[in-house]
């Protein structure tokens, strides 16, 4: 094929962009395809490499394609490209979004990213290799290796009458097998339960996904739980299964006050009902940490879930339930699902809880979350004081705001995913519609390129998707 003789009307860029866009949608699949090097394609349509070049800035400006260093061009694969059109789940396009290459990701709440273990665990675990040889290990232990239990049981002790056994804990490889395991040993298919909203949205599409009836307990602006609304639902309702964070709420990033925590707990024991706590971010809060709602709860109804992965990197990536009831129906079910977990990895776990080395890591840790969330404010308040009101964040790494004016806050996540930020619409936080003029983002930002032009597009963006 040549271009020479094309139509007069035409550059020669857009002779070149349209065959592309018929070469991409030949090729395009759900696997990366790499695509004609500049060179290759200036000799098959006998133009220049500069005008190849130009009808490829082109397709990349408008997420057909990324370019690889020292590779060449690539088709991005059908199920990520998020660009594709304005339609569909924002979950989805979101995490579509998050793995490209290229893509500034501010979407997430990964405290890690600052400061993760993966090295000392990778070091723990050869020194492991060699004082457990592999003909010594057991081949299965569906819920854990006993060191790892064993610790974790340790820590969550705190007194003769609030304590933990090995026996208690179980590992599964996240955390979505092992909430997976909590919702069908419980039963709560068809059921009722209370959430905290904002929620994580992984539990909330978990709880979707088995068909449990979500009821939303909204977090207040200034930072409460509605206790008298609970108070009401318990009684309306037969709710089994309350579900709340252990210490911080994110991504509201609040913490409850002491007076309500009690309030709450004399409540759930009046009602007889079931607490999931979610201590998933329960060790990353910036101040002296207040007591736990296990501390104060029933112990005989409560369970609680938490994974590594947040503290530790994504080399530990194991979710964890601790349970004093139901063992056997827990202990049937992982040995149904068969977990194979690594057993060095779990001990090498294992070993950072026994040597202290989690409590160092977690200093440094915390300090360097309220240095960048101070950090963040500064921007936060210099950039966008007058479109959106935030709370401070008492834990975790991200921030959760709030639009002053009404905007369509997906035409904003859009508009972003199309510059290559990515943020996540308050909607992903709820099942009933609610947050729909939040988002959240976050402030691990060490190493992105200019924030300062990050916040000046998310400023532009929520100016043009104002409503009214």
């Amino acid at each position: 094929m040549t271009l020479r003789g094309e139509r007069q009307a035409d550059f020669a860029y857009q002779a070149v962009y349209r065959y592309m866009i018929n070469l991409i949608n030949e090729v395009s699949t759900d696997t990366r395809v790499k695509l004609p090097s500049l060179r290759q394609l200036a000799g098959r349509l006998n133009v220049s490499i500069s005008t190849v070049q130009y009808a490829y800035s082109l397709l990349e400006k408008e997420g057909r394609v990324y370019s690889v260093a020292k590779s060449g061009y690539y088709a991005w694969p059908l199920s990520a490209n998020p660009l594709a059109g304005t339609s569909g789940d924002p979950l989805d396009r979101l995490y579509a979004a998050a793995r490209r290459p290229g893509m500034v990701v501010l979407s997430g709440d990964e405290p890690a990213l600052l400061a993760s273990l993966d090295g000392t665990l990778l070091r723990l675990e050869r020194e492991l290799v060699r004082q457990y040889p592999r003909y010594l290990q057991p081949w299965s232990q569906p819920c854990g290796v006993w060191e790892l239990r064993a610790a974790l049981a340790a820590r969550y002790t705190s007194s003769p009458t609030r304590c933990w056994q090995a026996d208690d804990v179980y590992i599964g490889p996240d955390l979505r097998g092992v909430l997976d395991i909590l919702i069908e040993v419980l039963g709560l298919r068809g059921a009722p339960v209370i959430v905290e909203s904002p929620c994580d949205w992984l539990v909330l599409r978990l709880l979707q996904d088995a068909g449990v009836r979500v009821i939303e307990l909204p977090w207040t602006p200034d930072g409460r739980l509605d206790l008298v609304n609970l108070d009401h639902l318990l009684s309306a309702e037969s709710v089994r299964l309350v579900l709340l964070s252990s210490r911080v709420s994110l991504p509201a990033g609040v913490s409850m006050p002491p007076q309500d925590r009690l309030a709450l707990a004399q409540l759930l024991d009046q009602y007889g009902c079931w607490l999931l706590e979610n201590d998933t971010f329960g060790e990353l809060g910036f101040d002296e940490p207040q007591a736990a709602l296990r501390e104060l709860v029933n112990p005989e109804r409560l369970m609680v879930f938490s994974s590594f992965e947040k503290v530790l990197g994504s080399e530990a990536p194991y979710g964890y339930l601790l349970s004093r009831r139901m063992n056997n129906e827990l202990q049937r079910h992982f040995l149904l699902r068969s977990f194979r977990l690594s057993p060095i990895r779990q001990r090498a776990i294992a070993r950072l809880y026994h040597s202290g080395r989690i409590d160092q890591h977690l200093r440094g840790l915390r300090l360097q979350l309220r240095l960048q969330a101070d950090e963040m404010c500064e921007r936060l308040d210099r950039d966008l004081s007058d479109q959106m009101t935030y709370r401070a964040p008492a834990a975790g790494a991200a921030f959760w705001l709030r639009s002053i004016r009404t905007v369509d806050m997906r035409q904003v996540f859009q508009r972003l995913l199309s510059q290559q930020v990515v943020i996540a619409p308050g909607e992903l936080f709820s099942v009933n519609g609610l947050h729909q003029q939040h988002l959240r983002l976050s402030h691990t930002f060490q190493g992105q390129p200019d924030l300062n032009v990050v916040l000046a597009a998310l400023s532009e963006a929520l100016r043009q998707a104002q409503m009214g």
